[in-house]
């Protein structure tokens, strides 16, 4: 647009456009500020907001401001799996695939003296995917058809969309494939602003999956307007079915012969299954790659006949949009059913069986102390949400963790190291014990809040991170150089009668009563976040810090006090306040305008 306004002479319009754009858009995400706001300080602190404050032997090539590199770039997307745009099963479709029971594989195992039953329940999640990425549920595939329609639109379409719908589907790809082309990744991530949250670069893919079919309607546009010759129509007609379905053939008749069908990750599988069946597995794959090669290029066949007959009018409009309708969608129902079908969902009553009370979280409720943690070693206790149904879970998964906790899960928790799951007051472990599961009474943990003897200031988070497997955490607390002021005025001491009592707990605030004779200083098994909590003792607000890492802790006087944290962010404080002005802005403008087109109507 840049490029035509400054062309045509028209700046003064391209001013006008923008600057109403760059209003409305600000308006319009400041009706939405006090989440905006509440978000970016909450991202600020996960692990999508920055590289962990432990010093690594990776950091110089690791570090940036958002997530870890080799972190983000896991999921990439392999340079030569790019041909699933074309060809689903082009890398084995998934990692987990049901290649049914006519498959070659099937056929092998039987002869091979596998039991039925057996081979079956080994097809139906057989380890088919032979890319880059560590493991998939299916490819990013575009259709055959839609393909050929794209490639046809770079010969037929003009004018400056075309290059920009290209330029953006480039992009896309080369952003996608994360590691496998790292200087532009590596450009995006330290340059381009909240790039470097994104979980898996291959999600950039869908501004291809936009871009692609896109471009692909301008070009029918092209042909059912008439707007190029019928010679060029019928010449790009030809070259881009040759492309396309050229392509599919050579793959259909030659790719066995120079694709490996292999993998580096590969290596696992190897070491669980016997050389026989590991070939097995490999011809699967190559016998998937070529049949759907080939059904690619029928349907690119079937496609490009039906716009050729438009194109030399021996179709009407309307029964050539029918026809490559239903085209597209017999080539990509049947896939998109391959990966989410009625396996997909499951009836209510799987729900209550799966939430079912167990009689380990019985046993475990029936503890009269309200408020403690467990943590299940039974399950993949770090990607495992069913335990928090019932309990307050140690473990548990969420893509945006914070950053504090994540260190915590990958040098400690991830160890058992026992200092600091006391900490948590991690009360209960579940294990398995001769295949029954039962709660495990820890009575070690600390409770929810304890006095400390001493307070240990260190230097750097390394250290602090160290302590940890160090010191006795029910005595001592260890904190960072940066809350030090926090132990020069006030020192505490032992005190042996000194309690603290729980009383509330709410998500929105917690309440503790103390009682001591010395002054002393509390530390309180609830994670330290810098944004919103603030903590009072009898009605007056005390600052607290950051101790153990991860924990709170606050200065408390001597006798008997009421301590409140409450959550109270100034981020949705503001944030709303800023929405409800942008919301009245826009009603005013929608009534101001609305009033002005009245008038002029009526005069």
């Amino acid at each position: 647009e840049l490029y035509i306004h400054i062309k045509e002479q028209r700046i003064k319009d391209l001013l006008i456009g923008t600057g109403l754009f760059v209003a409305t858009f600000c308006i319009g995400l400041g009706t939405q500020s006090g989440l905006v706001f509440a978000n970016l300080e909450y991202a600020e602190q996960t692990m999508r907001g920055g590289h962990s404050e432990l010093e690594k032997d990776k950091d110089s090539a690791n570090k940036t401001k958002g997530l870890d590199l080799d972190y983000a770039t896991a999921w990439s997307y392999g340079i030569e799996e790019t041909m699933t745009f074309l060809i689903p099963n082009y890398m084995g479709a998934a990692s987990s695939y049901d290649v049914g029971t006519e498959s070659h594989l099937y056929r092998s195992l039987i002869k091979n003296g596998i039991p039925k039953n057996s081979a079956k329940d080994f097809c139906t999640h057989a380890p088919m995917y032979w890319g880059d990425q560590p493991f998939t549920a299916g490819p990013v595939y575009l259709g055959a058809i839609v393909c050929f329609l794209f490639v046809l639109a770079l010969f037929l379409v003009r004018g400056p969309y075309k290059w920009a719908l290209l330029v953006a589907t480039i992009f896309s790809i080369l952003l996608s494939w994360g590691h496998n082309f790292m200087p532009l990744t590596k450009f995006f991530f330290n340059y381009f602003p909240m790039y470097n949250k994104f979980r898996a670069v291959s999600s950039i893919l869908i501004v291809a999956e936009i871009a692609i079919p896109l471009l692909g309607f301008l070009a029918l546009k092209v042909i059912t307007d008439r707007t190029a010759s019928k010679e060029k129509i019928i010449k790009s007609i030809y070259i881009s079915a040759g492309i396309t379905a050229g392509i599919c053939l050579i793959f259909t008749l030659l790719g066995k012969s120079f694709l490996s069908f292999t993998s580096p990750n590969d290596v696992q599988l190897t070491s669980q299954i016997p050389e026989w069946l590991y070939n097995i597995i490999i011809e699967q794959r190559g016998l998937m790659m070529q049949k759907d090669a080939f059904r690619s290029f029928i349907f690119i066949l079937l496609g490009a006949s039906v716009v050729w007959l438009y194109a030399n009018n021996k179709l009407k409009t309307a029964w050539f949009a029918l026809a490559l309708g239903v085209l597209i969608v017999s080539d990509m129902w049947p896939v998109n059913k391959r990966f989410f079908n009625d396996n997909s969902f499951k009836p209510k009553t799987y729900q209550k069986q799966f939430f079912a009370m167990q009689p380990y979280e019985k046993q475990i409720l029936q503890d009269p102390d309200p408020h403690f943690r467990v943590l299940n070693l039974t399950t993949n206790t770090f990607n495992d949400s069913r335990t928090s149904y019932y309990l307050k879970s140690v473990g548990g998964y969420s893509a945006a963790k914070l950053r504090r906790y994540q260190d915590l899960i990958d040098q400690h928790i991830s160890k058992l190291n026992m200092n600091v799951l006391n900490m948590l007051n991690t009360k209960y472990f579940i294990v398995n014990a001769n295949n029954t599961i039962i709660p495990q009474f820890n009575p070690e943990a600390f409770g929810n809040a304890w006095y400390v003897d001493s307070l240990l200031v260190v230097n750097t988070p390394n250290e602090e991170s160290e302590a940890l497997n160090t010191i006795n955490l029910r005595n001592t607390a260890v904190l960072d150089v940066q809350f030090a002021q926090f132990t020069e005025n006030f020192v505490a001491g032992h005190d042996s009668t000194a309690t603290v009592r729980f009383l509330k707990y709410t998500p929105e605030y917690v309440e503790y009563e103390t009682l001591a004779e010395k002054p002393g200083t509390v530390v309180f098994s609830e994670i330290y976040y810098p944004y919103g909590w603030k903590a009072y003792i009898d009605g007056e607000f005390a600052e607290h810090f950051r101790v153990n890492y991860m924990l709170r802790a606050l200065n408390v006087p001597a006798g008997k006090h009421h301590i409140r944290f409450e959550f109270r962010p100034d981020s949705i404080r503001k944030g709303s306040t800023l929405a409800l002005i942008c919301i009245g802005i826009l009603f005013f403008t929608i009534i101001i305008y609305g009033g002005w087109r009245i008038y002029k109507s009526r005069k």
